[in-house]
């Protein structure tokens, strides 16, 4: 029996139209920023504010590199600015323990071990019986 193996594992779901959810997330949140700054600033400077959201907004949604979202990229550079650069090594002493190997001692040996050594190593031919 064969499986079958999924494929198009690294596309996300489609679920609102043909943006994902956090496409939808990203536009939403700069389209709710941008109608309530419609309130507090003039028209122009509203316009020229919701274009800059805009473009904040759609880079953050639709932009990959490398495969990468463009979040998890200012994620990483924020991240790599905010820790310290110095890096100090300082060797630790590491105690190395040594252990104590047991010798065999070579005494004495058995009388078949020193007949069957003497068969095979000896060179004139064994006698025969």
């Amino acid at each position: 029996m064969q499986f079958q193996v999924p494929q198009f594992i690294e596309t996300e779901s489609k679920l609102v139209g043909p943006l994902t959810l956090k496409q939808f997330i990203y536009l939403g949140v700069a389209g709710l920023i941008s109608f309530g700054l419609f309130f507090v600033l003039k028209t122009f400077v509203w316009a020229m504010a919701t274009i800059l959201l805009g473009i904040i907004a759609a880079s953050l949604a639709f932009i990959k590199y490398n495969g990468r979202p463009l979040v998890v990229i200012l994620q990483s550079a924020l991240a790599y600015l905010w820790k310290p650069k110095l890096y100090l090594w300082q060797k630790q002493e590491q105690k190395i323990e040594e252990k104590e190997m047991k010798v065999p001692e070579e005494g004495t040996v058995s009388k078949l071990k020193n007949m069957w050594l003497n068969l095979i190593t000896k060179k004139p031919p064994v006698n025969k019986l």
